[in-house]
């Protein structure tokens, strides 16, 4: 069952603000994870890098990564690994939380007692998520949406 997705204003690694209005009136893979740099994560982004043109290729279809570390440790990830979409700065989590992507660690790890899951949503035109995965598997998972995209928009 679709919902409406939470809003969001956040600064991307160019210091550019983007808000969900921005995406109204094309598809959105919104995709939360827990860490620039480590190993899934960055394999997780280059994959959505490389699947760009044929997400695009449905409605339009934007990607857009939110994390919770710095404007300034995203320019630096994004750059290294050539990202081609926007990857948005949550240091407060208020937008993970928000999306149901925080979560307090069993353990206390290097960044704390609290995380993000890895997450994605699929945000139609009209707003609203209809699609939701939730403990992504970054190896196949830009081809999942890409399988998704094709049904929902049949």
């Amino acid at each position: 069952m679709a919902k409406q997705a939470p809003d969001f204003r956040l600064t991307d690694q160019d210091g550019e603000t983007r808000s969900l209005r921005d995406y109204k009136g094309r598809w959105l893979v919104l995709y939360f994870y827990p860490h620039d740099r480590s190993l899934n994560c960055t394999k997780q982004a280059c994959s959505f890098r490389d699947e760009y043109r044929i997400i695009a290729q449905f409605g339009g279809a934007k990607i857009v990564g939110i994390n919770h570390a710095s404007v300034e440790q995203h320019k630096k990830f994004s750059e290294k690994n050539r990202l081609n979409f926007p990857i948005l700065s949550d240091e407060g989590y208020k937008i993970t939380k928000a999306y149901g992507a925080w979560r307090k660690l069993p353990i206390k790890a290097l960044s704390g007692p609290f995380g993000t899951k890895r997450n994605t949503y699929i945000i139609n035109p009209k707003g609203m998520i209809v699609k939701s995965y939730l403990r992504v598997d970054p190896s196949n998972h830009a081809e999942e949406v890409i399988k998704d995209l094709q049904k929902l928009q049949a």
